[in-house]
């Protein structure tokens, strides 16, 4: 079949051109779905005379936002990866399953996740930082994106299993063809109709229903070796068991950052107000973007790393892995360059507010000055996740979160006040970075000791990160 052959190519192609293939559009992708976030925050931040709280109210909604993206990740993330290591061991039944799977729990999930969010909402945006200012547009917000709450989580699942069934450029265009439309109803919603905040979250919901209805009839196509159809529905305890188990490192790394958010908008609100949140919310709009470039690079990584661990390569293992760091490496000494130097241009598009636009560039620079390591960092997790080696990208993935940049966000805003806030972000990206090293360093020396014992690391990080090859 024609899917047989685009998955075996994961197998066969030269690397190079395979991540190109897979990589191009995940990152078109995961920039347009940032751009998605950043285009409503351009014409929330327009709003007439609310503007500044209205981008206040948006920022305090990211914890219960990442908090159901984080099971949104599990499934979808968990789902995509089983999916490519099954087909790499050319279990194709169990491939198909997964798919099946992944749309059940997503419905289950997505369900419940948008109900007790409801039924909570205002007491968790006052939790998580919202003031009397803000909670009135952070709640106009967040209640309409919960009443969607299920066709985000299976638009983002099944739009990840895309990837893995050898669709990289119909993801690519689902996500595209989302940022168009919200772009387009954002304000039509906002201004000519005068809904306001509410507007953003009616054009968000009313763009994945769209994307979704796309992704559904692409996936559902009879031609194809994997696609949904009757009968792969029905959970399967070792399945979601899999799922659960590969995609617990993106859920641990969504919850955590749901906790970091906390305690950002915590020590924003005590030292800085309101001003200080809506800063937030610019600065984490733009730094995310140089991210999900990378992430886009990570997923394209991910379905090559899966297919060939599981078809036991590890020499093309090595290459995508080492091609990826240096593509993410590049991407984040240009966020650096654009961040640390020129900020000003970059958050002139969100406000006119010379209050709101200075403390967002001191921010930025401070948030930015070690881009250049990060995206090292987030490959190396990424990696150890696409090769099912899930104890390890939880790890990494709580350690940022938990070990490190928590203790600093309870401790430098006590000291250094809003500066405080920005200067434990870096901080924990430095030290997580030389984590990713150590660990790195730690599953090439496991895996010579097996394999080629009397090699030397050093040979064996050359041949990862410059292609030399290794003789025993």
């Amino acid at each position: 079949m024609q899917q047989d052959n685009k998955t075996k190519e994961l197998g066969t192609k030269p690397i190079g051109e395979l991540l190109m293939k897979y990589a191009v559009p995940a990152v078109v992708a995961m920039t347009a779905s940032s751009l998605y976030n950043i285009v409503d925050r351009i014409f929330i931040g327009r709003i007439p005379d609310v503007g500044t709280l209205s981008l206040g109210g948006l920022a305090v909604t990211f914890p219960i936002m990442n908090l159901s993206a984080a099971f949104g990740a599990m499934v979808g993330v968990g789902s995509s990866t089983l999916i490519s290591i099954k087909l790499g061991q050319k279990d194709y039944s169990t491939a198909e399953r997964v798919l099946g799977n992944l749309v059940s729990l997503n419905v289950i999930i997505g369900t419940l996740v948008g109900v007790l969010g409801l039924i909570f909402i205002d007491p968790l945006l006052l939790f998580f930082g919202a003031s009397e200012n803000t909670l009135l547009y952070a709640h106009d917000y967040m209640a309409i994106i919960l009443y969607g709450n299920v066709v985000t989580h299976l638009y983002l699942g099944l739009n990840s299993a895309l990837r893995s069934t050898g669709h990289p450029h119909v993801a690519m265009s689902a996500t595209i063809a989302t940022v168009i439309i919200n772009a387009i109803l954002d304000p039509l919603f906002i201004f000519t109709f005068n809904m306001g905040i509410k507007g953003a979250a009616y054009a968000t919901v009313l763009a994945q229903i769209v994307a979704l209805i796309y992704v559904i009839t692409v996936l559902s196509n009879k031609k194809d070796l994997i696609h949904l159809h009757a009968g792969i529905y029905g959970l399967r305890t070792r399945i979601v068991k899999g799922i659960i188990t590969i995609g617990m490192s993106p859920f641990a790394m969504q919850l955590c950052a749901c906790l970091v958010v906390i305690l950002i908008n915590k020590g924003l609100t005590k030292h800085g107000g309101d001003t200080a949140i809506a800063a937030y919310g610019i600065v984490n709009g733009v730094t995310f973007l140089a991210v999900m470039v990378v992430l886009g690079i990570c997923q394209g990584m991910q379905p090559i790393a899966g297919f060939n661990f599981g078809a036991q390569q590890p020499e093309r293992v090595d290459e995508v892995l080492r091609k990826a760091i240096w593509l993410a490496t590049a991407v984040m000494i240009l966020d650096f360059i654009l961040c640390v130097f020129f900020p000003e241009l970059l958050i002139g598009i969100f406000t006119d507010d010379p209050v709101l636009s200075k403390l967002s560039a001191r921010g930025m620079r401070i948030v930015c000055i070690l881009s250049p390591i990060v995206g090292f960092q987030i490959v190396t997790g990424n990696f150890f996740q696409s090769i099912g080696m899930a104890k390890r990208s939880i790890f990494m993935s709580v350690s940022r979160q938990l070990v490190f940049l928590v203790p600093f966000l309870l401790i430098f805003p006590e000291i250094w006040g809003t500066d405080g806030v920005w200067i434990s972000i870096t901080a924990a990206d430095g030290v997580a970075s030389i984590t990713a090293a150590f660990l790195l360093w730690q599953f090439y020396h496991s895996r010579e000791k097996i394999h080629a014992p009397r090699t030397r690391m050093a040979s064996t990080l050359k041949r990862v990160f410059f292609h030399n090859r290794v003789t025993p």
